[in-house]
């Protein structure tokens, strides 16, 4: 059992997605995550086991090497496409309650922006740490971060730009979310931005990196 939970959380790392994965060179042929989470599942693991022992380890490791110049974006892209083919295994299990999410995370490209890498990267390591993912896409106004966090008591919004035309688009929707919901907790990111920029929109937090959003996540729920 915990060889499996291991194996699954290599691949991951690595960015072993399935069996036929050529990536990485060194487990060409070996079963990728795919194929190790529907074993760990067969052989009576249960989905919280799976998903705390092996992916969230394993996304983690991924983001602190990315914080360390140790990875780069490919590498990161190629591990959340494999904890993305482990988490739809256990996707049937979230929604059933078997699994707890830690709470929901709503994320968009502002107003204006269309670029959604970082985006995509900040979504799939906010889930491979166990929360509740609603990604709204890109161009997205203020009514829809509205309509969504209305009809997701609690969640947390973050919104992300990479263009310095777009980043002021945030104020404003930073403004009309508060406006409405209080209390909503506004997570900002991007390439253009930083924390003076976060704090003089009213915004709650920033973070330079997508292992930066998890752990900041993290101590909100901790």
């Amino acid at each position: 059992m915990k060889e499996l939970l291991e194996k699954l959380l290599e691949a991951v790392e690595f960015g072993k997605v399935d069996q036929k994965s050529p990536f990485p060179p060194q487990l060409k042929g070996f079963d990728g995550a795919l194929e190790l989470t529907l074993k760990a599942l067969e052989t009576g693991i249960g989905p919280q086991q799976i998903l705390e022992n092996a992916l969230v380890p394993a996304m983690d490791r991924v983001g602190k090497k990315f914080t360390e110049n140790k990875i780069f974006v490919p590498q990161m892209l190629m591990s959340a496409k494999a904890m993305g083919a482990a988490m739809v295994q256990l996707k049937p299990f979230f929604s059933s309650g078997e699994i707890k999410a830690k709470g929901t995370f709503i994320i968009g490209t502002v107003k204006g922006d269309l670029h959604d890498i970082g985006k995509n990267l900040v979504g799939m390591m906010v889930e491979g740490a166990g929360w509740t993912v609603i990604d709204l896409g890109v161009d997205v106004p203020s009514s829809r971060y509205l309509e969504a966090l209305k009809n997701n008591p609690g969640a947390v919004a973050a919104l992300s730009a990479l263009l310095t035309t777009t980043m002021v688009n945030m104020g404003e929707i930073v403004s009309d979310i508060k406006a409405e919901i209080p209390d909503a907790k506004v997570f900002i990111g991007g390439a253009p931005v930083n924390n003076d920029f976060c704090k003089r929109i009213g915004g709650d937090f920033y973070a330079p990196d997508p292992q930066g959003v998890v752990e900041q996540l993290h101590s909100l729920v901790s």
